[in-house]
C-alpha cells in the first residue's frame, strides 16, 4: 500500500506517530471516497487519499462519458470507486467510471424522490417510446407517459408509422420527472406527463365537471378524439361520448379542426375526459313514450353486420334486427336482402331503456302479411257461402215447362 512520504526526517518522525495514534482507514472495494488529484497523465490519474494512501485511475476505468476527465488538472477534488486495495504496483486501483456512475444512478434517486422535474435529451426512439439519457444513465420515456402534445397518434395504431412518429423527436429536450429508478436492473424510466402535470394544475383548477368548453378537434384515433381549448389544455372525447347512437368511427363525425363544444365529464390528474353527447338530453329517458312492443315502425339501415342490422329510428336511436329477424328463410347473408341507406318497415319486438337496446324484426312483418292473406281468403269464402245460402230457389211446374218437341204431321 503506497503512503505519501514526507522528505524530511523530523517530519517522519511525527508522521510514524501520527499514524501510529490515528492509523489510516483502508477502503475497500466498492467505496466511494474522495481524493486529490496529484497529476495528469495521459491513460492514468495518481489521486491522493486523506494525505497518505495514494490511488491510480488508468485504462477503461477512464472512461467518462461526462467528460469529468477533460476537465481535471493538478489538486482538483476528484470522486472515484476503489476496485482493488492494492494492486501490482501496491496502489490502490480506482475507477472514474464507476464513481461517475455511481453519483449518477444516487443522483436520479434523488431526483425521484424530491419529484424534480428534469430536462432529457432524447437519443434514439423504438417503438414503445423514446430513449433518453440523463447524468450519464440511458433511460426510457413510454408512448404512455408522452403528453398529448408529443402522442402519436396514428390510425389503426400501426407500429411503423408509430415509429416513424416518435424518431421525429431524437434530438429534441423533454421536460420530464423521474418516476421508476432500479440500479440492480438499470432501469430508468421518465415521463413528460407527470412534468405536464405540474405545469397543468392551476389551468386544469379553473375547470370542473359539468362545465361546457370551446375548443377545436386537436386529433383522432380509433378510440375517439381529442379537443384543445383554454390555455393549452387537451382533452378526450372517448367514441363512447361522441354521440347517443351507436358510433363505428370517430372520423364519421369530426374531423381536425372542427370546432366544437364538449361537456368535462371528468378530470384525473393531467387527464381530462370531455363528452359531446351529455351536452343535449338522452334520448333513451323517453324511448317508452315514443315506442311500444307490437308497433309498425319505419327505420333507415344504418349499418349491416354479420349477425344482424342497425337501424337508425331519428332523434339518435337505434334498434337491432338480428340477423334471425330479418327473414322465414334461412339469411347467410344480410347484404343479400337489405342495404345500407334503404328505408324499411320493423315491428318493436322489445324496448330496453335501461340497457339502451330496442329489438326489431322484419319477419313478424310476413306473419303479419300472410295472416292477413289468410284472413282476407277466409273472409271471402264466407261472405261467398253466406250470398249463396241466402239466394232463394227457382220453383218448376208443369205450366212453366214449354213442350219444344217437334209435333208429327
Amino acid at each position: 500500500m503506497a503512503l505519501v512520504t514526507p522528505s524530511k526526517t523530523t517530519k517522519n518522525t511525527s508522521m510514524e506517530h501520527l499514524l501510529e495514534k490515528h492509523p489510516p482507514k483502508i477502503p475497500k472495494v466498492g467505496d466511494v471516497i474522495e481524493g486529490v488529484v496529484l497529476s495528469v497523465g495521459k491513460n492514468e490519474l495518481l489521486i491522493d487519499i486523506e494525505g497518505v494512501l495514494t490511488g491510480i485511475v488508468r485504462g477503461k476505468e477512464l472512461q467518462d462519458e461526462m467528460g469529468e476527465y477533460e476537465s481535471l488538472i493538478q489538486g482538483a477534488p476528484i470522486t472515484v470507486t476503489v476496485v482493488d486495495a492494492e494492486n501490482e504496483r501496491g496502489l490502490i486501483e480506482l475507477s472514474l467510471k464507476a464513481a461517475i456512475h455511481q453519483r449518477a444512478w444516487d443522483t436520479l434517486r434523488d431526483l425521484q424522490k424530491n419529484s424534480t422535474k428534469i430536462i432529457v435529451p432524447v437519443v434514439d426512439a423504438n417503438k414503445g417510446g423514446l430513449i433518453v439519457k440523463q447524468g450519464g444513465v440511458i433511460g426510457f420515456l413510454p408512448v404512455s407517459q408522452l403528453t398529448t402534445e408529443h402522442y402519436p397518434r396514428v390510425e389503426g395504431g400501426d407500429k411503423n408509422k408509430i415509429l416513424e412518429k416518435l424518431k421525429r423527436f431524437i434530438g429534441q429536450k423533454f421536460d420530464v420527472k423521474v418516476i421508476t429508478v432500479n440500479e440492480a436492473e438499470q432501469k430508468l424510466i421518465v415521463s413528460e406527463k407527470a412534468a405536464w402535470e405540474e405545469l397543468q394544475h392551476e389551468k386544469i383548477s379553473q375547470y370542473e365537471v359539468g362545465s361546457v368548453v370551446e375548443g377545436a378537434v386537436s386529433g383522432i384515433v380509433d378510440f375517439g378524439c381529442f379537443v384543445k381549448f383554454g390555455e393549452g389544455l387537451e382533452g378526450l372525447v372517448h367514441i363512447s361520448e361522441m354521440a347517443w347512437q351507436r358510433v363505428d368511427s370517430p372520423r364519421d363525425l369530426v374531423k381536425v379542426g372542427d370546432h366544437v363544444q364538449a361537456k368535462i365529464i371528468e378530470v384525473d390528474a393531467s387527464k381530462i375526459f370531455l363528452s359531446f353527447k351529455q351536452l343535449g338530453e338522452d334520448p333513451w329517458a323517453g324511448v317508452a313514450d315514443l315506442y311500444h312492443v307490437g308497433q309498425i315502425i319505419r327505420g333507415t339501415i344504418a349499418k349491416i353486420n354479420p349477425y344482424g342490422l342497425f337501424v337508425d329510428l331519428g332523434n339518435q336511436l337505434q334498434g337491432l334486427c338480428h340477423i334471425s329477424e330479418i327473414s322465414s328463410q334461412k339469411v347467410s347473408n344480410p347484404r343479400d336482402i337489405v342495404k345500407e341507406g334503404e328505408e324499411r318497415e320493423f315491428k318493436v319486438l322489445n324496448i330496453e331503456p335501461d340497457n339502451r337496446r330496442i329489438g326489431l324484426s322484419m319477419k313478424a312483418l310476413e306473419d303479419i302479411s300472410t295472416q292477413e292473406t289468410t284472413d282476407a281468403i277466409n273472409d271471402s269464402l264466407i261472405e261467398a257461402t253466406e250470398t249463396t245460402e241466402q239466394e232463394e230457389p227457382v220453383e218448376h211446374t208443369e205450366e212453366s215447362i214449354t213442350d219444344t218437341t217437334p209435333q208429327a204431321e
